[in-house]
């Protein structure tokens, strides 16, 4: 159930309708929102009977949330999220562009491309310290010595950091770096992970697992958002089908559906969702016009020499001109993308 407090509510009646919840021994979530303030109900087995909320001061309606997914819906919500990065935001009309080689390959290298990344206008910068692999075989990372790099990187550039959690022991190492936290596709249900980012504030990129459904993409935001962690951005990655002749299949469908469903912003990833690199620019473009929030793309300045994804990281000029072409598409879809480059302190 969702209550729903009149637009001049004191912050007494709010706190006093939230003891209410508790008394009953529910869950309140206070929801923040730009036209209104909303107070979920979780924890309940069964619907609360609204006439004992209605009569409270301040109250204007007890609306049933019927969906799974109780905060993360548009019931809970209808206006979209903006999740702000510091100054940046993510949700709004601008677009987001994040991006980065696959992995940390080196102090010079992740500085070298921030600030290539940086003078196209690039806002976010992505890079793996930690990296889960399916083989034990594969490169990992370099982890911790890593997460230094991509300090001194953001302390070069300005660029906010982009960067994996792989478990709840590294969590607190990666959050001291990290500007938003990626939950990458293997972890999209490892519950333990989501409900400690659920008690951090810090924003959390949350990749669609491989052969998750929506539903249940939802439902792995709704445990961060449970913990009281609102600042949750969704992404498409591509999803696992019986098609082989790519990576994995970019369901671009999710987007117009998640935009009805959650009033949480949405990015796609089109490198890992065709796996191939003269299909990335294509998948971008598309995702744009199918009304993704932004994008996160590996860009390498030499893919045959990168430790992980070569093969589907863009070298730097075509991932320019991925960027020329989004400035074209970006006012057809009623959007923003301005390319201008930040001011940051250089590293001596």
């Amino acid at each position: 159930m969702l209550i729903v407090m009149k637009l001049d509510a004191p912050r007494a009646d709010i706190e006093r309708v939230k003891e209410k919840i508790r008394s009953l021994g529910y869950t309140p979530h206070e929801i923040p929102g730009d036209h209104r303030t909303a107070i979920g109900i979780t924890g309940n087995k069964s619907r609360p009977d609204a006439e004992q909320f209605l009569t409270l001061a301040s109250v204007l309606e007890a609306i049933p949330v019927t969906k799974p997914f109780k905060l993360v819906s548009r019931d809970a919500k209808p206006e979209d999220s903006l999740v702000h990065v510091g100054e940046e935001v993510v949700g709004g009309k601008e677009l987001t562009m994040i991006a980065g080689p696959c992995s940390v390959e080196g102090r010079q290298q992740i500085i070298d491309i921030a600030f290539t990344l940086k003078e196209m206008g690039v806002r976010f910068l992505r890079g793996g310290a930690y990296k889960p692999r399916t083989s034990p075989y594969s490169f990992q990372g370099y982890k911790t010595e890593a997460l230094h790099y991509l300090k001194d990187a953001r302390d070069a550039t300005g660029l906010k950091i982009v960067t994996e959690v792989k478990d709840t022991e590294t969590l607190p190492l990666v959050a001291e770096v990290a500007d938003v936290l990626q939950v990458g596709a293997r972890n999209m249900q490892n519950y333990s992970l989501l409900e400690a980012i659920g008690d951090l504030r810090k924003p959390v990129l949350l990749k669609r697992g491989l052969s998750a459904t929506i539903e249940e993409l939802l439902m792995a935001a709704e445990y961060i958002l449970h913990g009281g962690n609102y600042n949750v951005i969704l992404c498409e990655r591509g999803i696992r089908t019986f098609e082989t002749a790519t990576r994995n299949t970019l369901d671009l469908n999710a987007i117009p559906i998640i935009k009805k469903l959650s009033h949480l912003p949405i990015i796609v990833d089109p490198s890992h969702g065709i796996g191939v690199w003269d299909g990335v620019a294509s998948m971008a473009l598309a995702a744009i016009a199918a009304g993704a929030d932004g994008l996160i793309i590996e860009v390498h300045p030499d893919p045959t020499m990168a430790l992980s994804d070569g093969y589907q990281s863009l070298k730097v000029n075509k991932f320019k001109q991925l960027l020329e072409k989004l400035e074209q598409l970006a006012p057809i879809m009623d959007r923003t993308f301005t390319r201008t480059a930040i001011n940051a302190e250089a590293v001596e």
